[in-house]
């Protein structure tokens, strides 16, 4: 049995991809082989019957055909991604034997969030404050921007978002999946989100996929809002972020970087609460260039979703703040959740070196939304 590759009018380079194999009798795969005798590890699920086949794609281009042999023999010497439970209200997670991110789930905060978020040559692409305070020239303002988290600031009237008086919380329910593997590795969590009270009002399912890559690094986040409490009513609000970034300090846009959308409208003035299939914010750090590009995938509610995207640093994708982000039109963003309903959103956060155009961000989009096609050939 093979898996045929077809390429679209794009160039695809380490790309996630995904095949499908009827019955469970091919559990034992461990790497495919293409005419080269190239290997290239794979990971392997079983669902509902059928098998699960995930690897990375080195590289295809335009209208190019690969195909794979299965084979049973794993990739030697292949470290991917390890995600340890260190018992502290932490997971870490490590890509080939390197720290790449920790998730804070415990109480010590008001909500979860990945911090730190290091990037190509182990450098940290998001600000460290105010997980530390000694790092020299950051800035200090709102505290409530750690790193990566999903916050929203007006949740059945309740403020989400900040760590004003009166703010909810996001509290951990339970891990539904935490997986290691030679590919990819899966944190899946439950949270709840209260009043200041402790009242719930909705919970949330979000999925972080962290590939086994180096050279730059790609987190799929899926992320769904469930009415488990009734009715939820989310406003229109600018203050909140369904995926949220605040870059490392010298990479801001008013020192230095600079934040590109989809359709190539630069810096905050151009972008913020506008509407685009993916935002690239790039700057300095550490004497070298990087960039983080956030893509929206079209299941997502209201894609493209609108970009509350600062100069300071900020950078979420909130597609509710309507009445802010055009008030002349006299439109509202607000929605709301049925009970026993969901909200679907559905993310990836690219990181890379150079800018916008050495980071490749449209080819990579398309690898995100439309990648090649895959067959299971006889």
């Amino acid at each position: 049995m093979k898996i045929k590759l077809t390429a679209g009018p794009h160039t695809y380079s380490n790309c996630p991809m995904v095949a499908f194999v009827d019955g469970a009798k091919f559990s034992d795969v461990a790497a495919l082989v293409d005419g080269s005798g190239t290997r290239i590890p794979c990971q392997v699920q079983q669902l509902g019957g059928r098998t699960k086949i995930t690897w990375i794609e080195p590289k295809i281009g335009p209208g190019e055909i690969k195909e794979y042999r299965l084979d049973r023999e794993p990739v030697s010497e292949t470290t991917g991604v390890e995600i340890t439970d260190l018992r502290d209200g932490r997971l870490e997670v490590k890509i080939a034997g390197k720290l790449f991110t920790r998730y804070h789930y415990g109480t010590d905060w008001p909500r979860p969030f990945l911090y730190p978020f290091i990037g190509p040559n182990d450098v940290p692409v998001t600000r460290h404050f105010p997980m530390r305070d000694d790092v020299p020239g950051e800035k200090h303002d709102h505290p409530h921007h750690r790193s990566v988290y999903v916050a929203y600031g007006e949740v059945n009237g309740t403020d989400n978002w900040s760590e004003a008086p009166g703010h909810g919380y996001i509290r951990h329910i339970e891990f539904e999946e935490v997986t290691s593997g030679p590919v990819f590795g899966t944190i899946r969590a439950r949270n709840v989100w209260t009043s200041s009270d402790g009242t719930p009002q909705m919970e949330d399912v979000r999925e972080f996929t962290i590939w086994n890559l180096q050279s730059e690094r790609i987190v799929d986040a899926v992320i769904d809002f469930v009415g488990a409490y009734g009715d939820v009513h989310l406003g229109d609000t600018k203050e909140g972020g369904i995926i949220s970034v605040r870059v490392a300090t010298s990479m801001d846009g008013d020192r230095g970087g600079m934040i590109v959308n989809s359709y190539g409208a630069r810096t905050e003035a151009e972008n913020w609460g506008r509407p685009a299939h993916w935002v690239d914010y790039y700057g300095p750090v550490q004497g070298s260039v990087f960039g983080i590009t956030i893509m929206d995938h079209p299941s997502s509610f209201r894609y493209p979703t609108r970009w509350h995207v600062r100069d300071y640093g900020l950078f979420a994708a909130n597609p509710f703040a309507l009445k802010y982000y055009e008030p002349e039109r006299g439109w509202t963003g607000d929605h709301t959740i049925r009970s026993g309903e969901k909200l679907h959103f559905q993310y990836r956060i690219y990181v890379h070196e150079g800018d916008t155009k050495q980071g490749d961000c449209t080819e990579k989009y398309f690898g995100f939304i439309a990648p090649p096609k895959v067959e299971v050939v006889q």
